[in-house]
């Protein structure tokens, strides 16, 4: 148990010293991989974060579109959803997602778009 412990905590001291741009490696090629690791870490959330908030801004756009349908807030919503699709399909050609996931993402925005498109056809 102790044994589990202090080797938790060795852990969790390694993982400071990455943090903080002190490594463990010692071996080159180990320092360039984790700078390389890092690097491509922050570039993927780069490209998460930017996927988010465009779903975010389209869903707000959806909103305001079923709120005051017409020709222009039309335009926004379809604006919107282009810019989200191009991200995801960017993310998924540099691998930041994988293939189903882009799908499902798209899928979603898709869905929102034609329940609302099919709830005003009903009414």
């Amino acid at each position: 148990m102790v044994h589990l412990v202090l080797t938790c905590f060795i852990w969790s001291i390694d993982l400071v010293k990455l943090k903080l741009g002190r490594t463990v490696a010692n071996i080159k090629s180990a320092l360039k991989r984790i700078e390389i690791t890092e690097r491509n870490r922050l570039e993927n959330r780069s490209y998460k974060s930017a996927v988010k908030t465009l779903t975010k801004n389209y869903l707000s756009a959806v909103a305001a579109y079923q709120a005051a349908p017409g020709d222009e807030t039309k335009k926004q919503v379809e604006a919107t959803m282009s810019a989200a699709y191009s991200k995801i399909d960017k993310a998924v050609k540099r691998g930041v997602f994988h293939p189903n996931t882009g799908a499902r993402k798209k899928s979603l925005i898709a869905r929102t778009l034609k329940a609302q498109e099919t709830a005003e056809a009903a009414s």
